[in-house]
């Protein structure tokens, strides 16, 4: 709670002109950021990257008073960075949907594609995106526990170390979060064929 408060209050004083602020905010959580991101994408060039165009999005965004006052400035961050890397998945499978004669390995050729229609491909992603916006949906720890395990292929001791938590809570967190999910699937009718472990 008491790091809440010095978040909010440092946003504030960056709203009012205090560069410095932000790179307080910045140098407290930039670990915990670029390891997510990074986790995320495991490659160190695009996770600097991205990381680079989080902390742009957000300085922009705070300048622009875009900031939803929630006290609560890493799990906003978080999202900058998650949106970000969405963002370029979709670009790289659309680049992957286009041509092949740009690229070094051969797509067309590949077992991942010679095993699917393009129909089941369509469907596919279809589930994967419907799946993302569930996810979107979560309460932030929940949300925060799955993106870690199944999109960062963290393990669960990982993940507690990661998130400042005990195995179990984020064991629990994860139980909660599958919860949550089937509900929502069953809430808006889905047919999933993705498995939710």
């Amino acid at each position: 709670m008491e790091q809440e408060s010095s978040d909010r209050k440092l946003v504030q004083q960056f709203i009012a002109g205090d560069g410095k602020s932000f790179e307080i905010l910045l140098e407290r959580y930039q670990k915990r950021l670029f390891s997510y991101i990074f986790y995320s994408v495991k490659n160190r060039h695009v996770a600097e990257d991205i990381f680079q165009e989080t902390c742009i999005k957000a300085v922009t965004s705070l300048s622009e008073g875009r900031y939803a006052e929630s006290g609560r400035f890493l799990p906003w961050l978080t999202r900058i960075a998650h949106n970000l890397i969405i963002d370029m998945f979709r670009q790289e499978k659309q680049l992957e949907l286009r041509s092949t004669d740009n690229f070094n390995y051969p797509v067309l050729n590949s077992i991942r594609y010679a095993e699917n229609t393009i129909e089941e491909n369509m469907v596919q992603n279809r589930i994967y995106e419907e799946v993302r916006a569930l996810i979107n949906l979560l309460p932030e720890e929940q949300k925060e526990v799955i993106l870690l395990r199944h999109y960062g292929d963290l393990s669960f001791k990982e993940i507690a170390e990661y998130t400042h938590v005990s195995i179990n809570t984020a064991l629990g967190r994860m139980r909660y979060a599958l919860i949550n999910l089937r509900r929502l699937i069953k809430e808006k009718n889905l047919q999933l064929t993705v498995s939710l472990k």
